[in-house]
């Protein structure tokens, strides 16, 4: 008899799994500080909202590649992404939040949503102060009242590249400004996608953890484990397979190519670029396109940051958009 080999169900890099607590994701931007980001702006992400799937037809410029300067098909997700404003500077000291900066005209809807101070500060003021803060970065909104899919809009963190200098510099020019998807990011270039995927409710631990059905003279049911666990102790174990809560989790993928970014879909070719888009209709702000699929459903707001693993295959991708099928 071979020797008996069940490894675990269920990565523990993913436990536990319960429903994120909200829906727009918070980001790490520690991962940055030692790297080198060629933001156009000084920005380290941007906030957009899922459209849906397409193929795209692509002439493969990438080196060593078998199909290189031939057209093939793609899939790609397109993403809407209309344009930021910056609600408040936050300067860093030790960890913790020492100053915070806060925009003297935001949006009547952030209005509704944010607590203003009864004082503002100015940027100006904390110029000769630097020295005493370790990081800044920003508190950006999506106007998604332009994206005509919702009105309220989405608030995040934001990271800032460069030293102290260039980031208090960065910041200074981007308050009161609104900030296009193609002031941050590059064609080409890798994006790493943060949001939380499609919910699925309560489910089994067939679907769930994945493990095999038992034979179907099994006793008390085909769909569960054989075993919750042993006498001792008397309780079940978090490693057991059981069924709970699937989908609605907070993920992260890395390395998609953005093979196109613009003001307006309509710089390309293809017939289902002026269609309405099903679940989701028009639109009316700048877009990108990534090659791959991302988590959620349509409508989901999906935070786009540079690549903090790049991979050299990824990173090589040379793709040119001919046509949207």
């Amino acid at each position: 008899m071979g020797k008996m080999h069940v490894p675990r169900r269920g990565s523990l890099q993913f436990w536990p799994r319960k429903r994120a607590e909200k829906e727009l994701p918070s980001v790490n931007w520690k991962p940055f500080s030692n790297k080198k980001v060629e933001s156009k702006n000084g920005l380290l992400g941007a906030i957009g909202y899922k459209v849906g799937m397409a193929s795209a037809i692509v002439k493969d410029s990438t080196e060593y590649s078998m199909t290189k300067g031939k057209n093939k098909v793609v899939p790609v997700t397109i993403l809407e992404c209309p344009p930021l404003k910056i609600f408040s500077v936050r300067f860093y000291k030790d960890g913790k939040v020492s100053t915070e900066v806060v925009s003297q005209n935001p949006d009547k809807e952030l209005r509704r949503k944010m607590k203003m101070p009864k004082k503002f500060k100015s940027l100006d003021e904390m110029a000769g102060k630097l020295s005493e803060f370790s990081d800044i970065r920003v508190i950006a909104y999506s106007l998604a009242k332009k994206s005509k899919i919702k009105k309220t809009p989405e608030v995040m963190e934001i990271g800032l590249t460069g030293d102290l200098k260039q980031k208090f510099d960065a910041a200074k020019a981007l308050l009161d400004k609104e900030i296009n998807v193609f002031d941050t990011f590059n064609k080409g270039q890798l994006l790493d996608t943060h949001a939380v995927t499609k919910g699925k409710g309560f489910q089994g631990p067939v679907k769930r953890f994945g493990i095999t059905l038992k034979q179907h003279k099994s006793e008390k049911g085909v769909r569960r484990p054989g075993s919750l666990g042993p006498w001792h102790p008397a309780r079940v174990t978090f490693r057991t397979p059981m069924a709970g809560q699937l989908g609605y989790f907070t993920r992260v993928q890395y390395n998609n190519t953005l093979i196109g970014i613009g003001k307006e879909l309509s710089e390309l070719k293809g017939e289902k670029l002026r269609r309405e888009w099903e679940n989701y209709g028009f639109l009316n702000s700048p877009y990108c396109i990534v090659t791959g699929s991302i988590q959620g459903p349509k409508k989901r707001a999906v935070v786009l940051t540079f690549s903090t693993r790049p991979t050299r295959g990824a990173s090589r991708q040379n793709y040119e958009v001919m046509e949207i099928l």
